[in-house]
């Protein structure tokens, strides 16, 4: 039932976001950081665990996830070295996500080579 959950909940927020695009003048990248926002602001006022304990991956993977994760990060951090945890809290709780972003982006600007969408005649 867990694999349904995840589908059903990580599906309904890609969903969300494709209809932000669809309908609204929105960019994609104001509606992905949107996302990361409203985890933030979910995960800090406790309401996003609940659905990560409902949806696992479905709730974990998109970009709100990253958001509740920094948060909880942000959390844990200032509980135990005060304000200046912080700073420091919600990078060293997603270091993993955020190594690993920065490796596949370097991995894919060296295969791959960049151009412009734009046929020249």
């Amino acid at each position: 039932m867990e694999y349904v959950w995840a589908f059903l909940i990580g599906g309904l927020l890609c969903a969300i976001g494709q209809v932000l695009i669809d309908l609204t003048k929105l960019t994609p990248a104001r509606i992905l950081t949107s996302y990361v926002v409203a985890g933030v602001v979910l995960g800090a006022l406790g309401l996003y665990q609940p659905l990560i304990d409902l949806a696992g991956g479905g709730a974990t993977v998109p970009l709100t996830g990253f958001g509740s994760l920094l948060a909880k990060g942000v959390r844990e951090a200032v509980d135990e070295n005060g304000i200046v945890g912080a700073f420091m809290g919600g990078f060293t709780n997603a270091a993993a996500g955020i190594a690993a972003a920065i490796f596949f982006g370097l991995l894919a600007a060296l295969i791959f080579k960049s151009g412009s969408k734009i046929n020249e005649s």
